[in-house]
């Protein structure tokens, strides 16, 4: 990842998004990370990844929430398999 300064984003900048498409690019001002610029393809990914991460999150709540409603002995132990079958369903 190449990093480049606000000022030199703005001189350059359409040099900055063909860079982009290759890899991303980070934006600073005053040493510090302001943006990054990404391409369509990355932020397609990121959106995912994001998605995803949301569903898994409201998958689980709704399973705790299930059982969590159960008494404690009649809620069914996973086995090593269906929690390795859990974490590789929402990949």
């Amino acid at each position: 990842m190449i990093t480049v300064t606000s000022v030199e984003a703005q001189s350059r900048f359409g040099e900055l998004i063909d860079r982009s498409q290759r890899e991303p690019v980070e934006v600073t001002r005053r040493g510090r990370t302001v943006a990054y610029v990404v391409s369509e393809h990355d932020m397609r990914e990121l959106v995912d990844v994001r998605r995803r991460r949301e569903d898994a999150a409201r998958w689980y709540a709704e399973y705790r929430q299930q059982v969590t409603k159960q008494p404690v002995d009649t809620v069914p132990a996973l086995s090593e398999a269906d929690v390795n079958r859990l974490v590789h369903e929402l990949r």
